[in-house]
């Protein structure tokens, strides 16, 4: 008699203990409802022959993402297809061509499609800015030092923990004057990036 209800405070004790789990964790926000910042670095190679250097680039980004400001589409297990929007400062070093570095800021918005259990998510973002190099006035160089960007890039995003999460992608970037100089020989670059990513409420 005294194991069969030593048992039955064993099963409730289980149940109350999952129970607690389960509320903590429902009041814990979705990571795509927090306030982000993001630290990512890459290397970036150059994929078209719009200038004779063999440009080779290795970016270092500081983004800041918001909150999900629309949800596109919603799963009924927790699935969620989100937009945000993603503000960057950009540095890269230019590793070889005739300029040094380029610093610059970036916007975009961000579409993320994140899996019933919030541990992953797909991305994808496409936007530009504008920003400013060392141009060394030779052929085939940047024309002058002002010049705007346009990026895009999609990857995948894992969750640590609640507040930590790690970022793969495949990152494209252009670099261009908009015709302010002729020639405007423009940098192409496609490569790899990855990101370390903090939440805050």
């Amino acid at each position: 008699m005294r194991m069969t209800r030593t048992r039955w405070v064993a099963y409730g004790a289980a149940a109350l203990a999952l129970l607690a789990g389960g509320q903590a964790r429902a009041q814990v926000p979705h990571p795509a409802d927090s306030w982000e910042f993001a630290l990512e670095a890459g290397y970036l190679a150059k994929i078209r022959n719009n200038s004779p250097f063999d440009y080779r680039i290795a970016p270092v980004n500081l983004a800041w993402r918001s909150p999900a400001t629309r949800d596109l589409w919603q799963s009924p297990d927790g699935g969620r297809l989100v937009l945000r929007h993603r503000v960057a400062l950009v540095t890269e070093a230019i590793m070889r061509g005739p300029e040094h570095h380029y610093v610059a800021f970036s916007a975009a918005p961000s579409l993320e499609l994140w899996s019933a259990d919030r541990r992953t998510a797909g991305f994808f973002e496409i936007g530009g800015g504008f920003g400013f190099t060392n141009s060394k006035d030779v052929s085939g160089g940047q024309g002058q030092d002002l010049a705007f960007n346009w990026y895009t890039q999609g990857g995948v995003r894992r969750q640590l923990d609640d507040d930590l999460a790690l970022t793969t992608a495949l990152y494209f970037t252009h670099h261009s004057n908009l015709g302010m100089t002729d020639p405007n020989p423009g940098i192409d670059v496609l490569g790899v990036n990855f990101g370390v990513v903090w939440s805050f409420r």
